[in-house]
């Protein structure tokens, strides 16, 4: 199983949640955020169907998979403030 993490920051002036690089839109209180990731995390927990996708990898070669539609990652929230 995958397991991901949700950081949350202060980020300019107030504060957001952070994945890898990608950082959400400023929230102005910490609840609010802390709120935010709370909901986007639950959504990380629900399935969906299963498909077919298509994605580029780091050299530039697109790639098909297979996916399943109910492998849904454990997701965790650290507060980094």
């Amino acid at each position: 199983m995958t397991k991901i993490t949700y950081h949350i920051i202060k980020h300019d002036g107030g504060w957001a949640f952070r994945l890898g690089d990608t950082i959400s839109e400023t929230f102005r209180s910490h609840d609010a955020a802390l709120n935010a990731v709370r909901r986007v995390a639950r959504e990380q927990q629900v399935g969906g169907e299963d498909a077919a996708i298509q994605w580029e990898d780091e050299t530039g070669a697109w790639r098909e998979e297979q996916v399943d539609g109910g492998d849904r990652p454990e997701v965790d929230i650290k507060d980094d403030s």
